[in-house]
């Protein structure tokens, strides 16, 4: 048994999928670019200590936060958990909402044109001069539906959707939708949560009070005093690259949690624009009162599990 839950940051996925797990005897596989990183724990919004105790949960903490990890190296780690649960008839609960991460899992690694090093480097220099921000309306120049996908932030995929550009002349959105097939590695059964906007907003609103409350700041101060520099994907991630800003002078802690909380909902944003293009799922609509136990056993009831 497979089954897939994705949804926006802060719908409350993990609980869900936690709840899942511990009623069909399954084990969790993270789908999170961030929470492979070691002591990026409240930033990321890691599940709670008990509840990895309670659940096995896969590939979380598996890189340290100095070191580059892609998504061809996500799918092989998680190909590799996938096979060892199957065999042993272990149900997978995957959840996540990094979508590009989900893509590459269920449906294969997508194929675009070989990276050049000279035009990576080229638009890194630009980044630096001019600010990723500038590159990312750039991007929407040429590419309005990637650049409404991609984080103003995530210079990396900013870079790769620009060198895409360059070399084919054609906007990676359009290799993208041939990607979109529709024939899943897995025999999935996905489902998606989701929530209104404005009780989203609310929620991620609530959970970056929450990450400051309970020592994000003091979790970011410790990263940058560790021996090796944070890697380029660690030190963008919402939430880490505002605190670290504010750490070097550059805006003050007001400022700095607002910018997280607007991220966060452009992030949230982007998700669902990702989203719409994946095929063959349920929608489960969410309640601003709904426990995870009772959307746990809703969809086990979709499902014809219960």
């Amino acid at each position: 048994m497979m089954i897939l839950i994705l949804g926006c940051t802060a719908t409350g996925k993990g609980r869900v999928a936690f709840e899942l797990a511990r009623r069909l005897a399954g084990q969790i596989l993270s789908i999170d670019s961030m929470k492979v990183y070691r002591r990026m724990d409240i930033g990321t919004a890691k599940p709670a200590r008990e509840h990895r105790q309670a659940v096995p949960h896969h590939l979380i903490d598996v890189r340290e936060p100095s070191e580059p990890f892609s998504v061809g190296r996500y799918v092989e780690l998680a190909d590799q958990v996938i096979d060892d649960l199957q065999t042993r008839q272990i149900p997978v609960i995957a959840v996540g909402g990094t979508a590009m991460y989900i893509r590459a899992l269920i449906e294969g690694i997508f194929e675009g044109p070989s990276a050049d090093p000279e035009i990576r480097r080229r638009l890194g220099d630009q980044a630096l001069q001019i600010g990723t921000d500038k590159l990312h309306g750039r991007l929407a120049e040429r590419d309005p539906q990637a650049a409404e996908r991609i984080h103003p932030n995530d210079l990396k995929r900013i870079v790769r959707a620009l060198e895409v550009y360059e070399l084919t002349g054609r906007p990676i959105s359009s290799f993208q939708r041939h990607f979109r097939s529709g024939n899943y590695r897995h025999d999935w059964r996905i489902i998606g949560l989701r929530r209104d906007k404005e009780q989203a907003a609310r929620r991620i609103n609530r959970r970056v009070r929450t990450m400051i409350e309970t020592g994000l700041v003091d979790e970011v101060r410790g990263l940058l005093a560790e021996p090796a520099d944070l890697s380029p994907q660690a030190a963008q991630a919402v939430g880490y690259a505002e605190i670290i800003a504010h750490l070097q002078g550059k805006i003050d802690m007001e400022e700095a949690v607002e910018r997280i909380k607007i991220n966060t909902r452009r992030l949230a944003k982007a998700q669902r624009t990702w989203f719409r293009g994946f095929s063959d799922l349920f929608w489960h609509d969410l309640g601003p009162d709904e426990e995870p136990q009772e959307t746990a056993e809703s969809i086990m009831r979709h499902l014809h599990l219960a």
